[in-house]
């Protein structure tokens, strides 16, 4: 298989959700995955936007969606969305865990909060 920039197929993700927003109590509405990395972010429709500073901070080009049965890579540089290698589980956070979550951070007004 040939590799692809920015994207390291044997690299686990850093946990089941945002490392950021769970390190300082935020809330998220997606998650994203490091393809280089395995960093899990909050989506830029999230209030704190982690997965777009990640990139911003490290130069790492490409998210996995981290979402049950979503498939998809972005390359944020091209703005693009692709197909790609399949990475390291886990492919997603738990089904357990909701969207938005985690669980009992969500704000009843989580809607209206949104980017």
């Amino acid at each position: 298989m040939e590799s692809i920039p920015g994207i390291d197929p044997h690299v686990p993700p850093s946990g089941t959700g945002c490392a950021e927003c769970l390190d300082q109590d935020g809330w998220w509405f997606h998650l994203r995955r490091c393809a280089e990395c395995g960093h899990v972010g909050c989506c830029d429709s999230s209030p704190s936007q982690h997965a777009s500073a990640h990139e911003r901070s490290t130069g790492h080009p490409v998210v996995h969606s981290f979402e049950p049965g979503e498939n998809w890579f972005y390359s944020y540089p091209e703005q693009a969305m692709f197909t790609g290698p399949e990475l390291a589980p886990p492919q997603a956070h738990p089904d357990s865990q909701p969207a938005p979550g985690p669980a009992g951070r969500v704000p009843a007004n989580w809607m209206s909060l949104l980017h």
